[in-house]
């Protein structure tokens, strides 16, 4: 058998070597242009296998070495594959899931010490992905295998040579900070079985049943039961599977899997209605379909074939989370460990809110309104299940990962946009409800003192970042005040709009910085803006300065005005750390103090439009989009944070972004192609022009919206929505025509 056999000759010229002819031939099918292994190297995290749109399963290789660089089951560095399981999470650097692990062998296996185990070697050479598929060659067993998915099943085929071969399912196998509580596999004829894996790690109760079915009769099988102890005690199995075939050359074996949080008998609810068939390129068309549909949304044309993987790229990482979380009869595992009943809606889960608050939800606003609905609508359930809105929902359980409470932006914005049909009146209940949880994380001393103090810590078991906190509060409870207001309800209006300038207590006029204070009042000694502290959230006070986006104006009066907000605003860019500065690892794509690999920072840039400057915004951002995202494994300077990495870019590269994800306006920075149409759920078209654009060609001299002169440096939720037309003069210097912020 030859590997070349295996070779997707046309997908891998499409994602490296495609010259601008093939591109444009290309141009309609833009599943091949997505490179799901931008991001697979250096901190980006993120996974290379078959998934649908925002789906329950993420089909995907590990190479079966636990790690930082190894959080999503896969790193390009590699050179093993140790199985192929269905759950992964896309760039969030937390170390959870791998569930249902198969691995396709010939016998006698290739065996190492844990934690690798079975496991083969492959070559990049003979790999291959694109949106809703992956291919790699095993070389130890000369099995070709591939990966699609639909929205709850993942299929698998292989490709095997003459052998006596086998299939092994190891639900024992644990890595990072997962592990393994018990498990169940049941044999319920000679093509199919089913059970399940409970698991405990980030998200601390996780219950995931699946059934799968093969292609064939498996000519037999075997069974181990590993004991799982608890405090001594055993409270639990670990079982392995092997099923035997005895294949000829080049014989294809299916195996397709249904996952459910709920139970077996969901588990095959939703393989009978998703996989009916033992057919993987019917299925692989479907997945090819629907991503084509998202993908198609927004349409960009242009002449730099890597722009345009990359972005392409960067929309579909946006689209990988959130998550599916009910089958197909709407049943769903809730936060209070209840099964419960989605009607008329999806349940999603796996919400990373303190990062995708800022740009990835309102993307969706436009990318996928009816998504939204059913996101708030997960949200609400949650709510009446757990008491508060979810910081960091994840498999049914919060783990209050991050801080903030960055539900209530997700909601007001889509309250603000005037999408779906839930219920407002609640959702501000809850709202509400969430930011007046006096003992959680500091909000009393928060709505007491207007901060919280850095030296609480033993009161909220050693957990800090202070000041973050308060600046992170302060923006929700903006978000509180703007949907009470649109509602009439003034006096919660009121009230938060107070809370929404707390921003201001922790302003040192001494230092120009946002700076920890003590319950006394006193501001932190010995500060350095430098310093990664435990006051401040996976940032320094130089990031975390500019956290205030529902108030630029109040900043900028705040540190003395505009001529000394653009100085300031200029040392972010261009003040380095010494050259022995060990910065931490979420410190990345540097730009003097900036750090793009990490949210806090993303909004930064378009501050300079509200100063005047937008020729700043514009040369930065157009840096940011042509030197730290790139057509490549190492692409993308940070974690992908389950699509806040990516839907920056995605904005950003339309020429506008969200600086205030609220605000219903998008600061103007710099298109990256010459035609974008963004195709709304109303049937107009948003279009984006800009005929001399080029890698030279940055900076906008005029603007004309509707054939008309455009003074401005924002557009408006209204404008995108009524279709306007946006052209751009560009030129390879700035022009200071006359704007107005």
């Amino acid at each position: 058998m030859k590997k070349q056999a295996f070779m997707l000759t046309l997908v891998i010229l499409s994602l490296v070597s495609c010259n601008l002819n093939q591109t444009k031939q290309l141009n309609t099918d833009y599943s091949l242009l997505v490179n799901p292994f931008i991001g697979t190297d250096f901190t980006g995290n993120t996974y290379p296998g078959a998934q649908m749109p925002f789906g329950m399963v993420q089909l995907s290789p590990d190479n079966g070495l636990p790690g930082w660089d190894r959080i999503s089951g896969y790193f390009y560095p590699d050179s093993t594959i140790a199985g192929f399981s269905h759950t992964h999470l896309s760039g969030t650097g937390a170390g959870d899931l791998y569930d249902i692990s198969f691995m396709p062998i010939t016998l006698p296996a290739v065996k190492a010490k844990g934690p690798l185990g079975i496991h083969s070697k492959f070559s990049h050479d003979n790999e291959s992905a694109y949106a809703g598929y992956y291919q790699v060659f095993l070389d130890d067993y000369n099995i070709n295998v591939e990966l699609t998915a639909t929205d709850r099943c993942g299929i698998q085929r292989y490709t095997f040579p003459e052998a006596q071969s086998a299939v092994m399912l190891d639900l024992n196998k644990a890595m990072n900070w997962d592990a393994t509580v018990d498990t169940q596999i049941e044999i319920i004829d000679s093509v199919t079985i089913g059970g399940y894996r409970y698991s405990s790690g980030w998200a601390n109760d996780q219950r995931l049943y699946f059934y799968t079915r093969f292609s064939r009769p498996f000519d037999s099988y075997q069974l181990d039961t590993i004991p799982l102890y608890k405090k001594g005690v055993q409270d639990g199995v670990g079982m392995i599977a092997q099923f035997n075939f005895n294949t000829s050359n080049q014989e294809q074996l299916i195996v397709s899997t249904a996952l459910s949080a709920v139970s077996m008998e969901g588990a095959k609810k939703n393989l009978i209605a998703e996989v009916a068939d033992d057919d993987f390129d019917k299925y692989l068309a479907l997945a090819k379909d629907k991503w084509n549909n998202h993908l198609s949304v927004i349409e960009v044309d242009g002449d730099n074939h890597n722009d345009l993987i990359n972005f392409y790229t960067a929309l579909y990482h946006s689209m990988l989370a959130p998550t599916l979380y009910n089958d197909v009869d709407g049943q769903y595992r809730g936060a209070d460990k209840q099964i419960h009943q989605a009607d008329g809606w999806n349940n999603y889960s796996t919400f990373s809110l303190w990062d995708t608050y800022r740009a990835a939800h309102p993307l969706f606003t436009y990318t996928q309104p009816e998504r939204v609905n059913d996101m708030v609508k997960s949200f609400l359930a949650f709510y009446d299940q757990n008491g508060r809105l979810p910081v960091w929902n994840f498999q049914g359980c919060e783990t209050d990962m991050m801080i903030g409470y960055h539900a209530v932006p997700v909601i007001v914005d889509a309250y603000l946009k005037g999408i779906g049909d839930f219920d407002a009146k609640k959702a501000l209940e809850a709202c509400v409800a969430t930011a007046n949880i006096d003992d959680y994380r500091g909000i009393g001393e928060y709505k007491n003192l207007g901060y919280i103090p850095f030296d609480l810590n033993d009161k909220y078991n050693g957990e800090n970042w202070s000041l973050s906190k308060t600046l992170e509060y302060a923006f929700d409870d903006y978000c509180i005040a703007e949907m009470a207001n649109a509602m009439g309800e003034a006096d919660i209006a009121s009230n938060f709009y107070k809370r929404a300038q707390h921003y201001k207590n922790v302003y040192n006029h001494a230092s120009s910085f946002m700076q920890p204070r003590d319950i006394k009042g006193n501001f932190q000694t010995n500060f350095n803006p430098e310093d990664y502290t435990e006051h401040i959230c996976e940032s320094n006070a130089w990031q975390y300065f500019w956290s205030v986006q529902h108030d630029a104006d109040g900043l900028i009066e705040l540190v003395g005005g505009k001529d000394r907000f653009k100085q300031k605003l200029d040392s972010m860019f261009t003040f380095n750390s010494s050259a022995d500065t060990d910065l931490p690892i979420f410190s990345t794509g540097m730009i003097g103090q900036y750090a793009h690999g990490n949210e806090p920072s993303h909004h930064v840039i378009y501050l300079y439009n509200k100063i005047g400057y937008p020729e700043m915004a514009q040369y930065y951002a157009a840096k940011v989009m042509n030197e730290l995202y790139l057509n490549e494994p190492a692409g993308l300077c940070g974690n992908e944070d389950c699509g806040q990495m990516s839907a920056w870019y995605v904005f950003s590269a339309m020429g506008f972004y969200p600086l205030n994800p609220v605000g219903g306006e998008y600061e103007i920075g710099t298109p990256l192609f010459k035609e974008i149409k963004l195709n709304l759920n109303n049937g107009k078209t948003f279009s984006i022009s800009a005929p001399n654009l080029s890698k030279e060609n940055i900076y906008i001299q005029s603007i004309k919206l509707n054939g008309k002169p455009y003074d401005k440096t924002y557009i408006t939720h209204q404008q995108i929505m009524d279709g306007a037309q946006i052209e751009f003069e560009m030129a390879n210097s700035p022009q200071l025509f006359n704007i107005k912020d």
